[in-house]
């Protein structure tokens, strides 16, 4: 099993501001210490523009250059949100390329203390719907389903609870190395907003308050 924290994304134009890679719309967009500056930048925008934010007294004017309004929604925003999620993926050669679990609509990155819960046996997360991928404690064991409410052949299968908090852990790794190449390539892309754009990801990807 590989579990990958991954970014929902769209098609977007090259923007000088903040170049981006080409990729189709729906895709995913693993999110490690591994893309290259145009994917960083295709992340970077796509949480940005999940968090826009048009003028009104809530979040204060609304900037008329483009330095200022590529960030604004970022930076004025209280709570933010980035669409996505975990990705486990079976990588056995039974069913090598399952993903028993997907991000659906509305889930987002920043939820990885309910992960956290299901692991201390109080519950089950759910990642979103279409597909309404779970996890279950069960025991000692994980119980990971693909779609909940799909059809009845619908992926199944269970993981050591301990190896389930180690990929976690990976997982929240994963995250703070690509922080750090967004806060890297922040630096130019704007570099008047780097701090504040690297600060307002950490809270996006709920990685503010992690240790």
């Amino acid at each position: 099993m590989v579990t990958q924290p991954v970014l929902e994304i769209f098609a977007a134009d090259d923007c000088a501001l903040r170049p981006v890679g080409e990729h189709e719309s729906f895709g995913c967009l693993v999110l490690n210490g591994k893309p290259t500056p145009a994917e960083v930048g295709t992340a970077v925008m796509r949480i940005a523009d999940r968090n826009g934010s048009g003028p009104d007294e809530e979040h204060g004017p609304f900037p008329t250059d483009p330095l200022g309004i590529f960030p604004h929604g970022l930076l004025t925003m209280p709570d933010l949100f980035a669409t996505a999620g975990p990705r486990v993926t079976d990588t056995t050669t039974t069913t090598t390329g399952t993903d028993f679990v997907e991000p659906g609509r509305w889930n987002g990155l920043g939820t990885w203390r309910d992960r956290l819960d299901v692991l201390d046996g109080t519950g089950c997360a759910h990642f979103g719907h279409d597909p309404s991928s779970t996890a279950e404690r069960v025991g000692d064991t994980v119980r990971l389903t693909h779609d909940a409410y799909g059809t009845d052949g619908s992926p199944v299968t269970g993981l050591p609870a301990d190896q389930v908090r180690r990929r976690v852990a990976d997982a929240q790794q994963d995250l703070k190395d690509f922080l750090g190449l967004a806060g890297a390539r922040a630096e130019q892309h704007p570099p008047a907003h780097a701090a504040p754009v690297t600060a307002a990801l950490a809270r996006a990807l709920d990685l503010a308050s992690s240790p």
